[in-house]
Formats: C-alpha cells, structure tokens, sequence
C-alpha cells in the first residue's frame, strides 16, 4: 500500500508547503482539501492554483491523488441549492482531471438529528450521485462517499446501501474506521462485513475516548465541537483503533491501494504533535505494521 498525507493535518501550510512537509515525512501522495478559505486547500474553480499545485506535486514527485471538497448540498428539497451542489462537484470532479487526481471524497449530504423528510433527502442524493457518476467516470475520477457523521451515511451499512442504490463502477465507498469508531457505531469487523467489497478510498487516523460510555453527540458535519467531544487525536499507532487487524482486513478484502493520513491538526491541534513529527510517525507506523503483516504472509 502507499501511503498519503491529507492537508487536514497542515492548516498553517500552503499546498506547495505541504507536498514538501509530506514528502519529507516519507509519504508518497497527498490529498487536497477543496474549499475556498483554507491556506491548506485550493479554491474552488480556481485554474491557477490547481496547476500551481501540480507544478510544485511535479517538482516534489508526490502526486496529488485526491481532492475532498466539503460541499453538502447534494441531498437538499430546495432545487437551485441542489444544481448548486451538483455544480460544486462538477467543479472538483474538473479540479481533480486537470491534477491527475483520481478520486473525490464525498460528503452524503446533510443530515443530523431532528432533520426530516429522510426518504426525499435520500432520494436527491442518490440522484445527484447517479447525475455525476458518468461524468466523473469519464475523468477517470472515482467518486468516494465517506462513512461521516452530519451527513445521511454515518454508517457503513448505510454508506453501503447508497452506493449500491447508485449502482455505478465509479462512486464507492470511502472507508473511516475512526469515524465509525467513536460515533459507536461498526466494529471494523462489522463494517468489512458490510462494505468491505465497496472500498474505494481509505482514510487513517487514531483516537483515545475520554468517556467511552458517552453518547456521540455533533452538531455540524466537518467537525466535532470542543464541547461535544468524548474523544482525543491521536498519532496512528498510539491510540484505539486496531490497525494491523484494519490493514491485514484491507488485504483480504483486495484493497491495496492508498491510505490517506487524515492527520487532524487543522481541527485538534492541541491533541496532537506538530505536523512534521505526527506524520512521520504516523507514517513509521503503517509501514512497520505493514511490513509485520508481509512477513507473517510469507511465513505461511
């Protein structure tokens, strides 16, 4: 597997600045943030940055591999906030074609506690996702629909059961035990179980629970509020999440492509070691465990 670095994790540093960061790290990749406002990110619709970044990825030789925009409105009743949605991905889809980028994490809309109208919400998003499958296909883009909280797939199973309503070889399922983990949710086990044959992108990251008995609560989708958290950040390999079981089950499930270091400074920087150290042991870590999974392979 290669391995990523995800700019969530270097919010003081331009995406020039960040290719250097990773690949200093060891890193092979990096993901891109998609959002206007963020020095980690390139601006939506924005040409010039996106070459200016595939320059500096050129100059580095670290490939932009993945753009996550945070766009939610692919699931909303109202139509012109819905286009705009759609357009928003377009926009990325685009973004990611010109970068070389083959992927695209994608937000399932909007959805929290005490929402309603469920099933119509349900249905714009599958609409949106079948409307732009073809397209990012086209660009030689997958669309990958995130297991996160604040949006209508919170869960593997319901991460699952969209993409398999949309139906199409380029929207699959992005893969965060993290999140599955401290929303109480699948068991990675569990989560393999219903998904593990969808997996189209994987984010990695680690955790401790202040309260495990505390009931996940978040009121905006990007984020988890200081005040809602029952959680800490955590370098890979220092905290809950059983990675070597993840990754041998990544293996067996014939996922051998990127893990992306969804390192997360830019949210949680007081949890965490500076980027330069947080990454670099993130990355020794994966590839420690990877190396033990190889060898005890080769053992058989």
């Amino acid at each position: 597997m290669r391995l990523a670095g995800h700019t969530l994790g270097t919010p003081d540093h331009t995406v020039p600045q960040a290719l250097k960061l990773f690949r200093a790290a060891g890193l092979d990749a990096a993901e891109v943030i998609y959002q206007d406002g963020y020095t980690s990110g390139l601006p939506q619709g924005d040409r010039r940055a996106a070459l200016e970044a595939l320059k500096a990825a050129e100059d580095e030789g670290l490939p932009i591999i993945g753009l996550t925009p945070y766009t939610t409105a692919i699931n909303a009743l109202d139509e012109k906030e819905w286009r705009g949605g759609v357009d928003e991905f377009r926009g990325a889809i685009e973004t990611a074609h010109l970068l070389g980028a083959d992927r695209v994490r994608v937000y399932a809309g909007s959805w929290h506690p005490g929402d309603t109208d469920h099933d119509r919400r349900w249905a714009k998003l599958r609409e949106a996702l079948q409307t732009l499958a073809p397209e990012a296909e086209q660009a030689g883009v997958r669309l990958c629909v995130e297991n996160h909280f604040g949006t209508m797939t919170q869960t593997g199973a319901e991460t699952a059961a969209l993409v398999r309503e949309v139906a199409h070889p380029a929207v699959r399922v992005l893969y965060d035990q993290a999140n599955l983990t401290f929303t109480h949710d699948e068991s990675f086990e569990e989560a393999f179980a219903v998904q593990g044959d969808l997996i189209g992108h994987v984010h990695a990251k680690d955790l401790v629970f202040t309260d495990p008995n505390a009931a996940f609560r978040a009121t905006e989708t990007a984020r988890v509020n200081t005040s809602e958290r029952a959680v800490r950040s955590r370098v890979i390999g220092t905290g809950v999440l059983p990675w070597p079981q993840i990754l041998a089950a990544l293996l067996r499930h014939g996922y051998d492509d990127l893990l992306s270091i969804e390192y997360e400074y830019r949210w949680h920087p007081q949890d965490l070691p500076t980027p330069e150290d947080g990454f670099r042991e993130s990355a020794a870590a994966l590839r420690g465990m990877l190396t033990e999974i190889a060898e005890m392979e080769n053992a058989r």
